[in-house]
């Protein structure tokens, strides 16, 4: 038996948009910045925080590396899913002015994101291991001629200006998170509740047709399906679903019983209320 902690683990340095991830979601829990993702699934599982923030996909850059291989593996359960927007910021030492910025550092993914921006103002990006680590080291650099792109949290966090807000080439941009805990919570707590669960089909022949054919023909929603191979094998393939609708509901019973009847492997990682900007 664990004691609460108050805390939600996320991975990154503080600042990072995971950290504000963790602000915007959970407000009331101390953030506990890791280094690795593995490092926020132990965190959790070893009691030095009671939930923890993973990112899983964006809307620019896709699916998350790793993610979907360690949630089965985890041992923990999804509790709540938070869509949050990246926002991009210039930020840099106080009394810096864009015009004075020649380097701008950021994480590999962030600087394609805010591309025209640079570009328009003659700055050139430069790679940093992570956008809140960019910012750290632009404070400690304590040069007007570098910048970070990254979020406001970390220019608090920093002391660096904003000199530059939302960035960003698209304004769609958003990170969508799963909140996880040592413990499942299968309760009904909104309207529009959302289900992911991961499955291996029987070796045969068109066993993912058939397994897929329960959710059309009982009117169930599914709003992702992923595959990605397992154990090193190119055969061992498992697949990463999102459904909308609980457990309970008589449709989502029938459902899985019928994709239960085609695979090897069937595990249910959470059930959770639907995010609003889902909608």
């Amino acid at each position: 038996m664990y004691a609460m902690t108050n805390r939600i683990a996320f991975q990154g340095e503080p600042g990072a948009y995971s950290h504000q991830a963790c602000h915007a979601a959970r407000p009331g829990l101390e953030a506990l910045p890791c280094a690795s993702f593995e490092d926020v699934i132990n965190a959790v599982r070893e009691g030095h925080a009671d939930q923890a923030m993973l990112p899983v996909e964006n809307t620019t850059y896709g699916r998350v590396a790793d993610i979907h291989r360690l949630l089965p593996e985890s041992g923990l359960h999804i509790v709540d899913e938070a869509f949050v927007r990246v926002h991009i910021n210039l930020l840099a030492v106080p009394g810096a002015e864009v015009s004075d910025i020649k380097e701008a550092w950021s994480h590999l993914v962030l600087l394609p994101q805010c591309a025209r921006f640079l570009r328009d103002h003659g700055i050139k990006g430069r790679v940093s291991p992570d956008n809140a680590r960019a910012a750290r080291d632009v404070a400690d650099w304590g040069d007007k001629s570098k910048a970070a792109l990254a979020s406001e949290l970390a220019g608090e966090i920093y002391g660096l200006d904003v000199l530059a807000r939302h960035i960003e080439d698209h304004d769609t941009n958003t990170t969508r998170f799963l909140i996880m805990a040592r413990e499942p919570d299968m309760t009904r707590r909104a309207d529009h509740m959302m289900t992911t669960f991961v499955f291996r089909v029987r070796n045969i022949p068109a066993a993912l047709y058939k397994a897929m054919g329960g959710f059309a023909t009982n009117g169930v929603n599914m709003t992702k399906l992923e595959s990605y191979m397992v154990d090193g094998s190119f055969t061992a393939t498992q697949f990463y679903a999102d459904i909308e609708g609980h457990p309970d509901d008589r449709n989502v019973q029938l459902a899985l019983e019928e994709l239960e009847y085609f695979t090897s492997m069937l595990e249910i990682l959470g059930t959770y209320p639907a995010d609003p900007m889902r909608d």
